[in-house]
């Protein structure tokens, strides 16, 4: 610095330096973040302005679907009552006509005269809702004719059942959800309503129904080979290897090796190889605890985890495993415990067809969709 025709020196130390340098930097950041703050700020205004919008928007859209039925009722019903119509048609081909009348012992309502009553009052209070209620009505009608034929259906697979010495109770409680899902689609509107008692009542039937119906199916039926050439019945007998007695748990069926094995019911292959004494075997599992097994076979023409159906090949006769010689050895167990199959085998296929006969060719389900 001059001053006064001196010259004066100032020296600025480097840590003076130092700490004008951070102050300066500490500057810059502070300005910095001021305005990412400041834009941050502007942009989240302009989101949540824009979300506001969208809101609206969706309001203005329910509002005019809701303006939309307000003002046309009247198509709302026209499409209901087509629906309606065309449930009816469907089921008629399958509802037989006495199905409309509930016969003495049944405990299915009769909401005819109820309905009727229904439709008066809302005729009174509201006019323009009397279609509606006439739809309901008819709609009430024809689940109760849906649920006296699945309770008739189901007890005539129950009779069934039990001619053949099986419990039909512990059919329809073991319903079949191995394979079951889907979106959740409830019938009543929302948390707050419940469902009618008669929906409630006809899921249980057609559910009762279609677990007695699926029981039947896995009852053997079919024989698995030649029934003229059974060679050993179920029961005590000498053993032919050491002369013996002992109990012999099924049927054998003789025939030259390479002669075709049939499975005797519908169900799932859960267990094709080598079992001890059996030879060669297939199991197959018909559900509520019962099973077929097929042995001492000479090869497999089913592989495991497959679906049969009753009639189909899923082997060959031979001789492996305990035989003295070429058959097919044919067991029926119940929870693991063998029973004598011939009943089932002699007066099981008169039985289902009887049954057969007495349901339609396509089942409701397939029909009402």
């Amino acid at each position: 610095m001059r001053s006064q025709g001196q010259v004066r020196f100032i020296k600025i130390s480097s840590g003076m330096q130092k700490a004008v340098a951070a102050l300066v930097v500490a500057a810059l950041l502070g300005w910095a973040i001021s305005m990412v703050v400041m834009a941050w700020s502007q942009y989240q205004a302009q989101a949540d302005r824009a979300s506001l919008l969208q809101r609206e928007a969706k309001v203005a859209t329910s509002e005019e679907r809701f303006d939309e039925y307000a003002s046309d009722i009247g198509k709302v019903t026209s499409d209901l009552a087509a629906r309606q119509d065309f449930l009816e048609a469907a089921t008629s081909a399958v509802l037989p006509e006495d199905a409309a009348m509930a016969k003495e012992g049944e405990t299915v309502t009769d909401s005819s005269t109820e309905a009727g009553e229904t439709v008066s009052k809302v005729s009174a209070l509201i006019p323009e809702a009397r279609n509606l209620a006439e739809i309901e009505a008819r709609q009430l009608v024809l689940v109760e004719r849906l649920t006296r034929y699945a309770d008739r259906r189901a007890a005539r697979a129950a009779n069934a059942i039990r001619s053949l010495g099986l419990d039909p109770k512990a059919m329809q409680n073991a319903p079949d959800r191995s394979a079951m899902g889907g979106p959740l689609q409830q019938l009543s509107s929302g948390s707050g309503s419940k469902l009618d008692p008669r929906f409630e009542r006809l899921g249980a039937s057609m559910d009762r129904m279609a677990a007695l119906e699926r029981g039947l199916e896995g009852i053997p039926q079919f024989l698995p080979a030649s029934a003229n050439l059974i060679s050993s019945g179920f029961g005590y007998r000498r053993d032919p290897f050491n002369g013996g007695g002992a109990m012999h748990s099924g049927l054998d069926f003789k025939g030259p090796i390479g002669a075709p094995i049939h499975a005797a019911a519908k169900g799932k292959v859960t267990h094709v190889g080598w079992k001890s004494g059996y030879g060669k075997t297939v199991e197959i599992t018909h559900g509520n605890g019962m099973l077929t097994r097929y042995a001492h076979m000479s090869k497999f023409n089913a592989a495991l985890g497959q679906q049969v159906a009753a009639g189909d090949i899923i082997g060959a006769i031979g001789s492996t495993g305990r035989s003295t010689g070429p058959h097919l050895h044919f067991e029926v167990r119940i929870n693991d415990r063998a029973v004598n199959p011939r009943p089932f085998l002699e007066k099981a296929p008169h039985v289902l067809e009887e049954a057969r006969a007495a349901a339609p060719r396509q089942p409701i389900r397939q029909t009402v969709r």
